[in-house]
């Protein structure tokens, strides 16, 4: 069985990768080799302006998360602890790229894969391609995840005082 990143996250109230948060896409990633996948799946609610058609910012949101939490996951084995260990590993986005080849249908799950294209002690840069459930691909996206402090885990917020 695999062992999911967000999993191990704990507290983690993302939109996109939250584990805690009860009405997000609660993604689940993992490794594969030296690939992280996400096999996510769509409701009819995620759609566009066309009912079968998963939108896009669900799609960035998808990859964008995704790839975060690759980056948290290899900043971990990296150093060679766990996921969830203290002191606590985090990163956030410091940019996204997406680019739509094609409409992503809603007719089942989807699958990201995603790799490392640079990594530097502060930022991962991951590319990530959006397979439909026919294995067509239909989007790719760049992520590059910034390191940030132990501030960013404070459980009232992040401008808490």
């Amino acid at each position: 069985m695999n062992e999911f990143f967000q999993d191990k996250l704990y507290g983690n109230n993302c939109y996109g990768c939250g584990a805690w948060n009860e009405k997000g896409l609660n993604i689940k990633s993992y490794w594969e080799g030296d690939e992280t996948i996400c096999i996510f799946h769509p409701q009819t609610y995620h759609a566009a302006m066309p009912p079968d058609v998963l939108n896009g910012g669900t799609i960035s949101t998808l990859i964008d998360c995704h790839c975060v939490c690759s980056s948290i996951a290899d900043a971990y084995k990296t150093e060679n602890r766990e996921i969830g260990e203290t002191p606590l590993i985090w990163y956030a986005t410091g940019s996204l790229k997406i680019d739509f080849k094609k409409p992503t249908p809603l007719d089942g799950p989807i699958t990201i894969r995603a790799k490392i294209l640079n990594k530097k002690p502060k930022t991962t840069l991951f590319h990530a391609r959006l397979f439909s459930y026919e294995n067509e691909l239909t989007c790719e996206g760049e992520v590059l995840s910034v390191r940030v402090p132990n501030n960013w885990t404070n459980p009232h917020g992040f401008f808490a005082k």
